[in-house]
Protein backbone atom coordinates (compact mmCIF):
# COMPACT_ATOMS: atom_id res chain seq x y z
CA UNK A 1 0.00 0.00 0.00
CA UNK A 2 1.97 3.04 -1.50
CA UNK A 3 -0.93 4.98 -3.28
CA UNK A 4 -3.76 4.94 -1.56
CA UNK A 5 -7.50 6.28 -2.75
CA UNK A 6 -10.69 7.00 -0.37
CA UNK A 7 -14.10 7.43 -1.42
CA UNK A 8 -17.50 6.83 -0.01
CA UNK A 9 -20.55 8.66 0.76
CA UNK A 10 -20.00 12.18 2.23
CA UNK A 11 -20.03 12.19 6.04
CA UNK A 12 -19.14 8.25 6.34
CA UNK A 13 -15.79 9.16 7.38
CA UNK A 14 -13.29 8.91 4.74
CA UNK A 15 -11.29 12.35 5.99
CA UNK A 16 -11.25 10.65 9.59
CA UNK A 17 -10.09 7.21 7.92
CA UNK A 18 -7.69 8.56 6.03
CA UNK A 19 -6.12 10.63 8.94
CA UNK A 20 -5.97 7.22 10.89
CA UNK A 21 -4.25 5.32 7.98
CA UNK A 22 -1.59 7.69 7.85
CA UNK A 23 -0.88 7.88 11.16
CA UNK A 24 -0.27 3.77 10.40
CA UNK A 25 1.18 4.29 6.93
CA UNK A 26 3.41 7.50 7.34
CA UNK A 27 2.13 8.10 3.83
CA UNK A 28 1.41 11.84 3.11
CA UNK A 29 -2.26 12.81 3.01
CA UNK A 30 -4.15 14.93 0.47
CA UNK A 31 -8.09 16.18 0.97
CA UNK A 32 -9.50 16.78 -2.61
CA UNK A 33 -11.83 18.97 -0.75
CA UNK A 34 -8.68 21.55 0.23
CA UNK A 35 -7.43 21.20 -2.94
CA UNK A 36 -10.84 21.66 -5.32
CA UNK A 37 -12.34 24.24 -2.24
CA UNK A 38 -11.05 28.16 -1.64
CA UNK A 39 -11.45 29.69 1.93
CA UNK A 40 -14.06 31.70 0.68
CA UNK A 41 -16.42 28.86 -0.67
CA UNK A 42 -15.55 28.84 -4.11
CA UNK A 43 -13.46 26.86 -6.32
CA UNK A 44 -10.24 27.04 -8.24
CA UNK A 45 -10.78 26.09 -12.02
CA UNK A 46 -10.72 22.69 -13.75
CA UNK A 47 -7.18 22.79 -15.04
CA UNK A 48 -5.91 24.23 -11.39
CA UNK A 49 -7.27 21.29 -9.44
CA UNK A 50 -6.47 18.53 -12.20
CA UNK A 51 -2.56 19.93 -12.12
CA UNK A 52 -2.22 19.79 -8.72
CA UNK A 53 -3.87 16.49 -8.74
CA UNK A 54 -1.66 15.02 -11.50
CA UNK A 55 1.45 16.35 -9.34
CA UNK A 56 0.15 14.35 -6.44
CA UNK A 57 -0.76 11.39 -8.68
CA UNK A 58 3.57 11.20 -10.04
CA UNK A 59 4.32 10.91 -6.54
CA UNK A 60 5.53 7.19 -5.61
CA UNK A 61 3.33 7.53 -2.02
CA UNK A 62 0.32 8.63 -1.27
CA UNK A 63 -3.21 8.98 -0.03
CA UNK A 64 -5.62 10.55 -1.48
CA UNK A 65 -9.26 11.36 0.19
CA UNK A 66 -12.05 12.40 -1.32
CA UNK A 67 -14.82 10.95 -4.31
CA UNK A 68 -14.73 13.90 -7.20
CA UNK A 69 -16.64 11.36 -9.79
CA UNK A 70 -14.70 13.31 -12.53
CA UNK A 71 -11.56 12.33 -11.94
CA UNK A 72 -11.99 9.10 -10.12
CA UNK A 73 -10.91 7.17 -13.15
CA UNK A 74 -7.71 9.00 -13.31
CA UNK A 75 -6.64 8.21 -9.81
CA UNK A 76 -7.90 4.70 -9.77
CA UNK A 77 -5.12 4.15 -12.24
CA UNK A 78 -2.65 4.85 -10.40
CA UNK A 79 -3.33 3.83 -7.02
CA UNK A 80 -2.58 0.36 -5.49
CA UNK A 81 -5.20 0.16 -3.10
CA UNK A 82 -8.89 1.42 -2.64
CA UNK A 83 -10.65 1.97 0.18
CA UNK A 84 -14.93 2.38 -0.15
CA UNK A 85 -16.78 3.57 2.83
CA UNK A 86 -20.27 2.30 1.41
CA UNK A 87 -22.16 2.95 4.39
CA UNK A 88 -26.06 3.44 5.31
CA UNK A 89 -27.61 6.56 4.32
CA UNK A 90 -28.12 7.64 7.99
CA UNK A 91 -24.66 7.05 9.47
CA UNK A 92 -24.00 9.10 6.44
CA UNK A 93 -26.56 11.83 7.25
CA UNK A 94 -25.18 11.61 10.70
CA UNK A 95 -21.54 12.13 9.88
CA UNK A 96 -21.76 15.24 7.69
CA UNK A 97 -24.52 16.59 10.80
CA UNK A 98 -21.82 16.13 13.59
CA UNK A 99 -18.84 17.84 12.15
CA UNK A 100 -21.25 21.10 11.76
CA UNK A 101 -19.52 23.87 13.72
CA UNK A 102 -16.23 21.78 14.14
CA UNK A 103 -12.73 23.09 12.62
CA UNK A 104 -11.70 20.76 10.33
CA UNK A 105 -8.23 20.64 8.70
CA UNK A 106 -9.81 18.41 5.65
CA UNK A 107 -11.94 21.88 4.53
CA UNK A 108 -10.80 25.52 4.14
CA UNK A 109 -13.65 26.90 6.22
CA UNK A 110 -15.56 26.22 8.98
CA UNK A 111 -18.88 24.72 8.44
CA UNK A 112 -21.53 26.51 10.34
CA UNK A 113 -24.71 24.73 8.93
CA UNK A 114 -25.75 21.96 7.07
CA UNK A 115 -26.38 22.91 3.61
CA UNK A 116 -29.64 22.29 1.96
CA UNK A 117 -27.66 20.80 -1.17
CA UNK A 118 -25.07 19.29 0.35
CA UNK A 119 -27.75 17.27 2.37
CA UNK A 120 -29.60 16.70 -0.56
CA UNK A 121 -26.38 15.48 -2.92
CA UNK A 122 -25.74 12.70 0.25
CA UNK A 123 -29.85 12.05 0.11
CA UNK A 124 -28.74 11.23 -3.69
CA UNK A 125 -25.54 9.52 -3.40
CA UNK A 126 -27.03 5.54 -2.92
CA UNK A 127 -28.67 5.56 -6.11
CA UNK A 128 -26.89 8.69 -8.27
CA UNK A 129 -23.19 8.30 -7.37
CA UNK A 130 -22.67 4.91 -5.70
CA UNK A 131 -23.22 2.63 -8.41
CA UNK A 132 -20.82 4.49 -10.70
CA UNK A 133 -18.46 4.26 -8.26
CA UNK A 134 -18.84 0.42 -8.10
CA UNK A 135 -18.84 0.17 -11.94
CA UNK A 136 -15.15 2.20 -11.89
CA UNK A 137 -13.77 -0.20 -9.00
CA UNK A 138 -14.89 -3.10 -10.57
CA UNK A 139 -12.97 -2.46 -13.91
CA UNK A 140 -9.71 -2.56 -11.67
CA UNK A 141 -10.60 -5.32 -9.55
CA UNK A 142 -7.87 -8.00 -10.42
CA UNK A 143 -5.29 -5.27 -10.29
CA UNK A 144 -5.42 -3.15 -7.53
CA UNK A 145 -6.28 -4.04 -3.86
CA UNK A 146 -10.07 -3.06 -2.94
CA UNK A 147 -11.33 -3.27 0.30
CA UNK A 148 -14.98 -2.13 0.69
CA UNK A 149 -16.28 -1.68 4.33
CA UNK A 150 -20.27 -1.53 5.20
CA UNK A 151 -19.64 0.06 8.65
CA UNK A 152 -17.28 2.08 10.55
CA UNK A 153 -16.69 -0.97 12.93
CA UNK A 154 -15.59 -2.68 10.03
CA UNK A 155 -13.14 -0.15 8.90
CA UNK A 156 -11.84 0.30 12.99
CA UNK A 157 -11.24 -3.15 13.01
CA UNK A 158 -9.54 -3.07 9.85
CA UNK A 159 -7.23 -0.30 11.23
CA UNK A 160 -6.86 -2.23 14.43
CA UNK A 161 -5.49 -4.82 12.62
CA UNK A 162 -3.14 -2.86 10.56
CA UNK A 163 -1.96 -1.47 13.33
CA UNK A 164 -1.30 -4.07 15.08
CA UNK A 165 1.23 -5.81 12.28
CA UNK A 166 2.98 -2.59 12.00
CA UNK A 167 4.04 -1.82 15.71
Amino acid sequence: MKRIIVIGSPGAGKSTFSKKLREITHLPLYHLDRIWHKPDKTTVSRQEFDQKLNHILMQDRWIIDGNYSRTLEMRLRYCDTVFLLDFPLEICLAGAESRIGKERDDLPWHETEFDPEFRQFILDFPQKSLPQIYQSVEKYRKNKHIIIFKSREESEEYLKEEYGKRR
